[in-house]
């Protein structure tokens, strides 16, 4: 059953939950991070250590409402470890605001923690496991069916009080009642619906989403009346949410028949890893081990919410409130017809392909790494080793680009590529005009190498009038033609406003020859039109004397035939005076 979920869109690549993740069960997809739910113990160290808030804990207070709505009866089991995350004056006052809130029964956990103990000290009474790992933790147990099941033997074959109490409470309410464990765990709601036939746990809530539904419904714990309750008194088993509290309650169930076994506890994701490593080479033998995946126990479970006391104040209340005697002997000695507490481990251990050597080493060269000497194992990536990275890329839980020192070199390097081989020239400035960056190309039109520039204002080099326009306006500012004459060229520039450094970004790209070429192509069209100027000019005088010369002798041309005609007629007149 999914008990966590991401928010791709808040999820920004910082690999932080896969650094934090003891078990490294989160992929990086496309920079997001993934759960691998056939890896996950649940620990939730992931949920509280992401800095984007980008994990969520799935709930089933939407289901638990609606049944209280319906008037469906409703049994809370409380997990003892209430009592360091609430404020009270009264224990039981926190029982009157959760029945205000439309629970019908409230009872604790650690009833259901008297009847593990029972069976525990049972089985160190038997003598025949060769070590026992309590079976409290969801979390232990995942660790060690997923990766470690060659120390399932171990597991006490108990189920957890959560569990326990579960089926006691249907036992004595009813099949039909609805029971809803409310603590600060994730895993809880990973186990309570892992056997979808039995039901006995209907739904998980957690601290902090109770408490978040108190302060909606105005109830204040400290302002409720203390509820009385006939319910058998789980005492010392109230002790189970510290670290260590699992063992001072088998030894005050019957003291002085279990001391075949050496007994201690660990917890912390980190230090159960390590234990388990140790029982499998047979260091350790004849021991009753507590394990817990919160470091310092259930008190500080990921879903306690930020209200929980201090790890170690929290403790020393608890043992201070709690009297270290055995439980009711109602709890001892329930055992009703077909009631039972077992439990059965398998081996979930997902199958994954290991890279051969020639794999490793191909993942390895993509990222830099050529030789034992390239590998970091900086641990940056989320994985301890460079190898233990390049393993996780060949079984797709990661990517190459995950690699920060890889990146970060690559990054500058390609960096220094463009600033070092570009024609443009590259400028940076901050909102003092303090030169961040300085490009080759700057250098070699600005005279001053990019060491001085970095000790230098813009100020000094040109006026930044411009430049203090788009730090304002926030706005960019293209292809501005500026002259140079100190420096003897012209450019273009373009000004960038860069948000997140708050800084502008210069590109200026040299057009001197392009504007003395203009200028050659300006002066010849210039002498071209004076040329043909001159040649309409010429032509206009040709034209003219032309025109002068046809004028003349038309004139010409005009006396001479107008003689020729006259001639003509006064012939003809002579001879009709003959006739």
């Amino acid at each position: 059953m999914k008990a966590i979920d991401f928010k791709p869109a808040r999820c920004s690549h910082c690999y932080r939950c896969v650094r934090t993740c003891g078990v490294k069960a989160i992929t990086i997809k496309d920079q997001q991070a993934q759960i691998l739910e056939d890896s996950c113990i649940l620990c939730g160290y992931c949920l509280n250590e992401c800095p984007q808030d980008a994990k969520v804990c799935l709930s089933d207070l939407d289901k638990v409402k609606k049944w209280i709505a319906s008037g469906v009866t409703t049994v809370v089991s409380l997990a003892p470890s209430y009592r360091s995350l609430f404020s009270f004056h009264e224990p039981r006052q926190v029982f009157t605001a959760l029945k205000r809130l439309g629970f019908t029964h409230i009872r604790e956990t650690a009833e259901g923690a008297a009847l593990v103990t029972n069976d525990y000290r049972k089985l160190l009474e038997q003598k025949t496991m060769a070590n026992i790992i309590t079976s409290c933790c969801p979390s232990v147990n995942l660790l060690i069916e997923t990766y470690y099941p060659a120390l399932i033997p171990y597991l006490a074959p108990v189920v957890s009080p959560m569990t326990a109490h579960a089926r006691m409470l249907k036992q004595e309410y009813g099949p039909d009642v609805k029971v809803i464990f409310i603590g600060p765990c994730i895993s809880k709601r990973a186990e309570a619906y892992e056997n979808p036939v039995e039901h006995a746990v209907d739904a998980v809530l957690n601290f902090s989403e109770t408490r978040q539904w108190l302060l909606e419904e105005n109830i204040q714990v400290k302002d409720c009346v203390s509820t009385v309750s006939a319910a058998p008194d789980p005492h010392v088993n109230r002790l189970y949410p510290i670290s260590g509290g699992i063992i001072t309650s088998v030894k005050a169930t019957k003291p002085g028949t279990q001391e075949t076994y050496r007994k201690f506890a660990a917890d912390g994701v980190k230090n159960c890893i390590d234990l388990c490593e140790n029982l499998l080479t047979g260091e350790l033998s004849g021991c009753f081990i507590e394990m817990n995946a919160c470091e310092g126990g259930c008190i500080q479970g990921p879903m306690s919410g930020k209200f929980h006391a201090p790890r170690f104040l929290a403790r020393v209340e608890l043992e201070e409130d709690i009297e270290v005697v055995p439980a009711d002997d109602r709890l001892l000695n329930f055992q009703p017809s077909g009631f039972s507490t077992a439990k059965i481990f398998r081996n979930k251990a997902p199958r994954k392909k290991l890279p051969s050597e020639q794999e490793l080493q191909k993942i390895l060269a993509k990222i830099g790494k050529y030789s034992k000497e390239d590998e970091l194992n900086c641990g940056a990536c989320g994985y301890p080793t460079c190898r233990d990275k390049a393993a996780a890329v060949f079984q797709g839980k990661a990517e190459l680009t995950m690699c920060i020192p890889y990146m970060s070199e690559r990054a500058q390097s390609l960096a220094n590529v463009v600033l070092e081989t570009s024609p443009n020239m590259t400028i940076i400035v901050d909102t003092d005009m303090k030169i961040q960056e300085f490009s080759a190309a700057a250098e070699k039109h600005f005279g001053i190498t990019r060491k001085e520039a970095l000790e230098t204002y813009l100020f000094e080099l040109m006026d930044t009038d411009d430049f203090e326009w788009v730090f304002q306006h926030k706005q960019q500012l293209q292809n501005k033609k500026v002259k140079f004459p100190e420096y003897g060229f012209i450019a273009t520039m373009s000004l960038v406003y860069i948000k997140k450094q708050n800084a502008v970004l210069a590109t200026l790209i040299d057009i001197t020859k392009e504007e003395e070429t203009a200028l050659q192509d300006y002066t010849k069209k210039l002498e071209t039109v004076e040329l043909a100027q001159k040649v309409i000019d010429k032509q206009m005088m040709v034209a003219q004397q032309i025109a002068g010369l046809l004028g003349e002798t038309t004139a010409e041309t005009k006396v001479t035939l107008t003689n020729v005609c006259k001639t003509l007629l006064d012939e003809d007149d002579d001879g009709d005076e003959e006739r």
